[in-house]
Parts: structure tokens; sequence; C-alpha cells
């Protein structure tokens, strides 16, 4: 068998291999890329009082703990506090993928919303199927993908390059 049909053969099957991983992958980095732009991906950030946090963590869990739906009663059902000094909020994002806006000096919730953008990067990253499939799955993927990009522009410049030795070997003659 020669070089070019086993390599067309190796990228039709390698092709086979990474097209459904692949697709999520695209797809979810896609959505990762417009985040911000849908709602329904990651909630807007509200606009509080002062760019001044004075608000106590005790003040931050109760407030948090004020909505019934983000389901948190200590500090073990938080997933973490992001603080926005410029916007003047913290969030805090609950296990349950349930973002709490709260204004960093008044202690005021200003805005609940469910966050998807974890789901679709933990299906982006493989993490959404096995916590380990980033290794054993994307990472192959990612390997079989850069085998096959080198091995597709192996099959695009050969008839350049069998060109040029024609034209040479015409030339000698």
């Amino acid at each position: 068998m020669s070089f070019k049909r086993k390599n067309r053969n190796i990228h039709k099957w390698a092709s086979i291999v990474i097209a459904l991983p692949l697709l999520v992958i695209l797809i979810s980095g896609i959505l990762l890329l417009v985040k911000k732009e849908f709602d329904f991906i990651q909630p807007p950030s509200a606009k509080g009082q002062s760019s001044q946090p004075t608000i106590t963590f005790e003040q931050i869990l109760s407030a948090a703990q004020s909505v019934e739906s983000a389901k948190i009663s200590s500090w073990d059902d938080i997933n973490r506090l992001d603080v926005r000094p410029a916007k003047g909020i913290i969030k805090v994002r609950s296990h349950n993928s349930i973002e709490v806006q709260i204004d960093s000096h008044t202690g005021q919730v200003l805005q609940v919303a469910k966050r998807n953008y974890e789901f679709i990067e933990s299906l982006h990253d493989g993490t959404f199927f096995e916590k380990n499939a980033n290794l054993w799955l994307m990472l192959p993927v990612s390997f079989i993908l850069l085998f096959m990009i080198v091995t597709g522009l192996v099959m695009f410049f050969q008839p350049f390059r069998t060109k040029q030795k024609n034209r040479l070997r015409l030339r000698r003659k």
C-alpha cells in the first residue's frame, strides 16, 4: 500500500473517531465566545450603589440565604464569590448554578439568575461526561486532530511537490 493511500485511509478513520467530540467542543466553544451576549448563558451584571464594598461576609451569607432557589444554608453551599468593586456588586454562585448578585454597599439582593456558563464549559472540556474525561477523551482527540492537520498538509502539498519534481526531471532530459 502506498504512502498516499495509507495516509488517506488513516485520515478518513481518524476523522470519524473525532467527529462527535470535536463537534461538541466547537459548538460549546462558540457559545462560550458569545456568553456575554446572551442572558441565558451568563446573566448580565447589575450595578450597585457604591464602588466601595462595606458589607461583611456574614451579611453576604445572610443575603444569599434569603434567596430560596439558591439553596444556600451555609458557606459549604457556595461555589464562589466574585467581587466586582467597579460595579459595586458581589456575585455569589451556589453549587446548583444559581447566581445571586448582591449590592456590596447595602447588602440588598439585586438579581437572581441561573448561570448556564458552567454547564457549557463542562461540555467544552469534557468534564460533564466524566471528571477525568478531559485527559482520557479530549487529550487524545487533540492529538488525533494535530496528526490530521499534519497529514492533511502533507496531502495538500504532495501534488505540488510531485509536479515540481516532474518539471525538474523534464528539464534535465
